[in-house]
């Protein structure tokens, strides 16, 4: 039992007080005791301690259990009555007690007198519990409600060996009741002595197919671990695998891809016309251009003859492609393409050079070998004209071609390729109309030849 106490002076009335606490034994927490200690006296006290009496053994004297916390003022218990009397000494003065408080007045007297007698009360009354059990007071309500379930626990426990001893004490008596004799009961004993060992017999059984089952876990967990490392290196394969057919899939894409753009070009390629891509045959007013060059002069726009020798350079080279691709020779004549300085060597005569190309004036122009290569191409031109009728009787050329000249049925005129005696319109439209039958011979041989 713990108590903590202690006292002030009070400022206004200078009279001493004390607070005493009472802690819980288990918890430690504070506690707080009802007001009805504070009205217990001496004979409800030896009404409460009278049934806690123990018998003092063969003289019959009585010992009390109840001491005062005052060592010099005990409890009297009368041995005849049991009623536990106690003798209050007076007290001392001031002066004689030997305190180290004065008591100012005959209230702070009876107030310590009451707050002594609550305290004696209690630590008597906690006394008395302590002693009687294992258990020391004062307890608070949960710690009591805790104690009192543990009791009851141990209360049941109790009561169930009980009716166990109860119920063998009942066989044990009807047995002696029903008179069985000592070898029955040897009998009955041997018997269940058989029993044990046959049990005993089975549980070793039992206990050695155990370790055969765990003997048998061993080794399917053994097996089970394998399995599990087996699985694990088929998922390790298995995702390489995975990883290269992935690989394999997207590369195939690719190449599926790299065909389908191949095939595309290859059709459009098919379908691309060779000779129009590489050979553009169009008109700039008064003028037929090939690949963007001029072919032909004019006395308000004097072509320069660099580009006049480029033309004839392009115009060389289609027909000369053209009869390749046809796979047909011209009479009289062969083609020599060589970009702007291209020329015509004559089959009879192999040292004479026809030369498609100029360099001088065009009214004071009197190299006749440039009219004769002219003349030649345009003879050149009318050989394949004939060689195409002799296999389409249907293919005809716009402009009739004879002699070095072109004639436009539509308009009546005839135009001279020559430059001599001829005036500049003359001859860049004869020029103009000689481009437009070679682009006709074009057309009709890429449709023919489409590969």
């Amino acid at each position: 039992m713990t108590s903590s106490s202690h006292s002030s002076d009070s400022q206004r009335s200078g009279v001493a007080s004390t607070q005493v606490s009472f802690v819980c034994q288990k918890c430690c927490q504070p506690l707080k005791l009802d007001q009805s200690f504070s009205s217990v006296d001496s004979q409800t006290l030896t009404d409460l301690t009278a049934p806690l009496i123990a018998g003092g053994g063969s003289s019959g004297k009585a010992t009390p259990l109840l001491q005062s916390t005052d060592s010099s003022e005990p409890f009297d218990v009368n041995r005849d009555d049991g009623v536990a009397r106690k003798v209050v000494a007076p007290r001392l003065s001031s002066h004689d007690s030997g305190q180290d408080f004065t008591l100012l007045g005959e209230t702070a007297s009876s107030r310590m007198e009451s707050l002594s007698h609550r305290v004696k009360v209690a630590s008597q009354l906690f006394d008395v519990m302590s002693g009687q059990s294992d258990i020391d007071h004062p307890l608070c309500e949960e710690c009591t409600d805790s104690l009192l379930d543990q009791l009851d626990q141990q209360l049941k426990i109790t009561e169930d060996e009980c009716k166990h001893y109860r119920e063998s004490l009942e066989k044990l008596t009807e047995a002696e009741g029903r008179g069985e004799s000592n070898e029955d009961l040897e009998k009955e004993l041997c018997k269940l002595e058989g029993e044990e060992g046959e049990m005993i017999n089975e549980l070793e059984g039992i206990e050695q197919e155990r370790k055969d089952i765990q003997e048998e876990m061993k080794k399917q967990h053994n097996e089970l671990e394998e399995l599990k490392l087996e699985e694990e290196r088929y998922w390790q394969e298995y995702n390489e695998y995975k990883r290269q057919l992935l690989e394999f899939q997207e590369e195939q894409r690719s190449v599926d891809n790299q065909l389908k753009y191949t095939q595309t070009q290859l059709e459009r390629l098919n379908k691309t016309n060779v000779f129009n891509s590489t050979f553009h045959i169009w008109h700039n007013g008064h003028f037929g251009t090939i690949n963007g060059f001029r072919l032909g002069r004019l006395p308000s726009v004097a072509v320069e003859w660099s580009e006049i020798n480029a033309a004839w350079g392009q115009t060389v080279l289609l027909l000369h492609s053209l009869a390749r691709k046809m796979n047909f020779t011209f009479k009289r004549y062969r083609l020599v393409p060589y970009g702007n300085h291209s020329h015509l060597e004559s089959l009879t005569d192999k040292s004479k050079q026809l030369p498609l190309h100029g360099s001088g004036g065009f009214r004071f122009f009197w190299d006749t070998k440039f009219d004769q290569s002219m003349v030649a191409f345009l003879d050149c031109l009318q050989q394949l004209e004939e060689e195409v009728e002799r296999g389409d009787s249907s293919f005809c050329l716009p402009y009739k071609m004879t002699n070095g000249k072109l004639e436009d049925t539509a308009a009546g005129q005839t135009y001279s390729i020559k430059i001599q005696f001829n005036s500049e319109e003359q001859w860049t439209k004869a020029l103009k109309f000689m481009l437009t039958n070679l682009k006709w011979a074009l057309a009709w041989v890429s449709s023919q030849f489409t590969k």
